[in-house]
């Protein structure tokens, strides 16, 4: 489990990186950087930090290019891609080159080589490759316990021992069910219950009619955490968002369960550190 103060430098972390949305960091000419590109099932979100760990700059879209962790519109991711890189590119007036992507848990290499693919088309070179979970705990600094990225599509789960991921599941359950359970509920169009979904103000309202979405997530996790001594559960990603799902999920799990401020912009953050991590060692190599 992490500390009061751990948690609260992860959180500091997240919202710096959240304020260069709107106010990037011109970054110091004589210092890399280095670009964290997630592809979502939802969103596609950047995030570039400089040597020294300092978020810079981040931008993200709404995209439907990406179904269970497979990239299904090529095309479509890469022109996302491009202009987000573009635009970051003019707001702090460097060009962004190194990049690290990462995959959610159990993906066959192929459709890695996909996502890498996509990130090289747009002229970034991507030299780091990492897990979903890895990523994130560039972030958290969790030594032990469970982390759970629930995006659009998966909800993937890690189990960590001593900083290390030990186990990995992912199983089709994600933000996109609670958007089919809301449309239907509410008898509008799937993109309608989309828009629906991320206001705040109607999370409360909303919550008896996802909650058996949520507790049947909370399920997968406990059937993966099984046989392992978890004390804490730590969530990231875009659907865990949603007010309310950590008292959902520690209740049908009996466990603590820990949410950052901003689940959605650990596991993008997560990359780019990974990729500034890595790239200093290969650096340390060949001094």
């Amino acid at each position: 489990m992490i500390s009061v103060k751990e948690l609260k430098a992860a959180n500091d972390l997240i919202k710096a990186y959240e304020k260069t949305f709107k106010k990037p960091i011109k970054p110091d000419k004589n210092k890399k950087l280095f670009t964290g590109v997630d592809l979502g099932t939802a969103y596609i979100v950047l995030a570039v930090v400089d040597e020294d760990g300092t978020p810079i700059a981040g931008g993200m879209q709404f995209a439907e290019v990406v179904k269970d962790g497979l990239v299904v519109d090529y095309n479509g991711a890469m022109q996302i891609v491009k202009k987000l890189k573009a635009k970051i590119e003019k707001s702090i007036g460097a060009e962004l080159d190194l990049a690290g992507i990462a995959y959610p848990p159990g993906t066959d290499i192929n459709d890695c080589r996909a996502i890498k693919y996509v990130a090289e088309a747009c002229g970034f070179r991507v030299e780091y490759t990492m897990d979903e979970p890895t990523a994130a705990n560039n972030v958290l600094h969790i030594e032990d316990g469970a982390v759970v990225d629930i995006g659009g599509g998966t909800t993937g789960i890690a189990v960590l021992e001593k900083g290390k991921v030990i186990s990995v599941t992912d199983e089709p359950s994600g933000g996109t069910h609670l958007s089919l359970v809301i449309a239907g509920g509410k008898g509008i169009s799937f993109l309608e219950a989309e828009k629906f979904k991320k206001d705040r103000a109607e999370h409360k309202s909303l919550m008896p009619m996802v909650r058996p979405v949520f507790e049947k997530m909370a399920s997968i996790v406990k059937s993966s955490i099984k046989g392992h001594k978890i004390d804490t559960v730590y969530l990231v990603g875009g659907t865990c968002c949603f007010e309310g799902v950590e008292a959902v999920m520690e209740k049908q799990l009996g466990i603590k369960v820990v949410k950052p401020d901003n689940p959605m912009l650990v596991t993008p953050l997560g990359i780019a550190l990974g990729s500034m991590r890595e790239g200093k060692k290969e650096e340390l190599l060949y001094e």
